[in-house]
C-alpha cells in the first residue's frame, strides 16, 4: 500500500481536530466545564487521548477554540442566510443578533468561555478565533468603516460586554435592551437582523447551524 499524500494527511488531521472541537461543545453544554474531562472529549470524538494534547495545550484552550468555532459557524450562517444581502447595515445587524443569540442558545458554553478569558490563560489566538475575527472585520468594512483596525476591536469589545451582561449570575441584563443599545450606537433599525420574538426564514437557530457543512470557511 502506498503512503498517504501530504494533502490526505492534512485533511485527516483537520477532521480529527474538528471532531474534538465538536465533542467539547457538546459535552460542556451537557455536563459543564468541571465535569468534562479530556478523556471524555476524546471518547466522544472517537480519538486517542494523546491527540487532544497534540492539538491543544489544555482543556481551557480547547474550550476557547471550540466556542470560537461555534461563534464563527453561527456568524457565517447568519450573514449568508436567505435572503442574501450585501447591505452593510443588515449584515452588521445580523452579526450582532447572531452573537447575542448564543447567550440564549448556549448559555453554559458562553458563560464558561467568558470566565476562561478572564483567567490567567487569557485570550487564545487560534485558527477558529482568527476566522471569527476575519468575519467580524469584514462586517465592519461592509458597514462602511473607514478605520477597521480600530472599529473591529471596538465591535468585538461591545459584543463581549453585552454577552457578559446577559449572562451575569444574579444580575443579568435583558437581551432586548442590550440589543437596542448596540443598534442605537450603530444607527441600525430595530427590524433589521433577527429582532427578538421573530425569526425570518433561514434564520440563525441551532437547527440551521447544525446543517452547516463541517468544513470551516
Amino acid at each position: 500500500m502506498s503512503p498517504r499524500s501530504a494533502s490526505v494527511n492534512e485533511e485527516l488531521r483537520r477532521r480529527s481536530r474538528e471532531r474534538l472541537l465538536q465533542a467539547t461543545v457538546e459535552l460542556v453544554a451537557e455536563r459543564g466545564y468541571e465535569a468534562t474531562t479530556l478523556a471524555d472529549i476524546a471518547d466522544r470524538a472517537g480519538s486517542a487521548r494523546g491527540l487532544v494534547s497534540y492539538y491543544f495545550p489544555g482543556k481551557r484552550q480547547l474550550l476557547q477554540s471550540a466556542v470560537h468555532r461555534l461563534m464563527h459557524r453561527t456568524l457565517h450562517t447568519a450573514l449568508e442566510r436567505e435572503p442574501a444581502t450585501d447591505d452593510g447595515r443588515e449584515r452588521l445587524a445580523r452579526a450582532i443578533d447572531a452573537i447575542l443569540g448564543l447567550t440564549e442558545d448556549s448559555p453554559v458554553l458562553m458563560r464558561t468561555h467568558m470566565a476562561g478569558i478572564l483567567q490567567a490563560e487569557g485570550f487564545v489566538q487560534c485558527p477558529e478565533q482568527q476566522r471569527l475575527a476575519g468575519l467580524l472585520r469584514e462586517t465592519v468594512e461592509r458597514y462602511g468603516s473607514q478605520d477597521p483596525d480600530s472599529d473591529y476591536p471596538l465591535l468585538r469589545a461591545l459584543l463581549m460586554g453585552a454577552v457578559f451582561a446577559v449572562l451575569m449570575p444574579g444580575a443579568p441584563m435583558p437581551l432586548p435592551r442590550l440589543r437596542a443599545e448596540l443598534f442605537q450606537r450603530y444607527g441600525l433599525e430595530w427590524e433589521l437582523g433577527v429582532p427578538p420574538g421573530g425569526c425570518p426564514p433561514g434564520g440563525t437557530s441551532q437547527d440551521t447551524i447544525a446543517q452547516w457543512p463541517e468544513r470551516s470557511k
